[in-house]
């Protein structure tokens, strides 16, 4: 029995945040103190290092749960699936729902069944669950999902990563330039035909000197009284740490496949950072003595920014549906999804459309 994938669904925000609203922030370093430079040159070297332009933030009124909710319903309409006959609902994110204004994560119900509760399924053997996991937390979810279809356990699962990061970040701090929100998801589907769904996977975590590499804290504003934490980083750490293992990751992965590397199609990486994924793909294919090919690894990280688990589900979704340009894919193509993020984890899927 394998696994493939029948429907896809992403919602992107309307709220568009570009680099030049950033001008009149009070930045700080780690320490409290004011940085050297005007915030319109540290603008500019974030947008040389991140690629990033402009990121998506949800409306007041929405919480993750509710932009799930949106991929997700997009999702099972592509897949042409009835609802019911859902046997996992399975949600990757982190924060659970921040509402506007406030500081206090909520995870209780888990996102999962509030999403189960927006479709309005009332099947009670529809289990819904959340997968925190980091920025991999939607690969991961498949590879989970795909376990349980290997295993007999399910013949149907509901997928999603949503993450709406502008609740959770430091406006004192540079690092809050990167993240934004979203959420895709993805329908999965136990099947026969050996001509397509999922050939191998990866996974591994590393925790020994890593685990705190990705972090909450307080604010870079030492003035601030407030117990408030936000999520906080190890920049330079996290860059050295993927370079000198995702590319080997994902080698395992297409080794594990059985699929020559010249048959790779698209590499849909997680958008953390344009310089950091250029160099992770180039680092990649240098395992194989090759050049990285034009055009194998969409980005839309410059328009999109880092919405964590939402960034592979949902740039999936736009180069499936020639959404993106440049880009496509077709029936047979070798594709491979892959991630890195807090834990440190990192995980890996080749898959054949």
């Amino acid at each position: 029995m394998g696994t493939k994938i029948t429907g896809v669904g992403s919602y992107i925000p309307t709220g568009v945040a570009r680099n030049d609203q950033f001008e009149k922030h009070n930045f700080f370093t780690e320490d409290g103190k004011n940085f050297a430079h005007e915030n319109t040159v540290i603008i500019e070297k974030f947008k040389a290092i991140t690629g990033i332009s402009e990121r998506r933030y949800i409306k007041e009124e929405y919480n993750t749960s509710d932009i799930a909710f949106f991929a997700a319903e997009k999702a099972i309409e592509n897949a042409g699936i009835d609802r019911e006959t859902l046997d996992y609902i399975i949600v990757a994110n982190n924060y659970g729902d921040v509402k506007y204004g406030s500081h206090q994560s909520d995870n209780v119900p888990s996102i999962a069944s509030r999403v189960k509760h927006l479709l309005k399924i009332k099947n009670p053997n529809c289990v819904g669950y959340d997968l925190m996991f980091g920025c991999p937390g939607w690969v991961e979810a498949m590879i989970t999902a795909h376990a349980y279809i290997k295993s007999g356990m399910a013949t149907k699962c509901l997928v999603i990563g949503a993450e709406a990061l502008s609740r959770v970040v430091d406006q004192h701090d540079r690092d809050s330039m990167i993240y934004s929100d979203g959420a895709g998801a993805t329908v999965v589907e136990a099947t026969n035909d050996d001509s397509a769904g999922f050939l191998a996977h990866k996974s591994v975590t590393f925790a020994y000197d890593e685990a705190h590499f990705i972090y909450f804290g307080e604010s870079n504003n030492q003035e601030l009284t407030d117990a408030r934490r936000y999520i906080k980083m190890y920049g330079r750490k996290i860059y050295n740490f993927a370079l000198s293992n995702v590319p080997e990751a994902m080698k395992d992965c297409m080794e594990k496949s059985g699929v020559p590397i010249t048959d790779l199609k698209k590499v849909f990486i997680h958008q953390a950072n344009e310089k950091m994924d250029e160099a992770i793909i180039n680092r990649f294919y240098k395992l194989y003595d090759m050049e990285a090919p034009e055009g194998v690894m969409p980005m839309t990280i410059d328009k999109l920014g880092n919405s964590s688990v939402a960034t592979v589900p949902t740039l999936y979704d736009l180069v499936l549906n020639n959404k993106l340009e440049g880009h496509s894919i077709s029936k047979g193509d070798v594709v491979m999804f892959a991630s890195v993020g807090a834990g440190m984890n990192i995980n890996a899927i080749v898959y054949k459309v």
